[in-house]
């Protein structure tokens, strides 16, 4: 009867231990896709920041053609 009861914990025991290795799994290759999707984010809020700053630019530019036509417009 013993014995019965050893095997069965035994049993329970490898079970568990299978299920925490997987869990430990799990987590890591979240750990390792968490640490992915930061990287990432990091280089598109940089690449936004980037195109932010393109974006006032041109638009800076734009506005100063238009200025510069309305002066020739008006210059005729």
């Amino acid at each position: 009867m013993s014995d019965d009861i050893n095997a069965t914990f035994e049993g329970e025991l490898k079970r568990l231990e299978q299920r925490v290795d997987a869990l430990v799994r799990v987590c890591d290759q979240l750990q390792d896709e968490n640490r992915s999707l930061k990287q990432r984010q990091d280089v598109l809020t940089a690449e936004r920041a980037t195109l932010l700053q393109k974006n006032e630019q041109v638009r800076a530019r734009v506005e100063a053609m238009i200025g510069r036509l309305k002066a020739m417009e008006q210059g005729s």
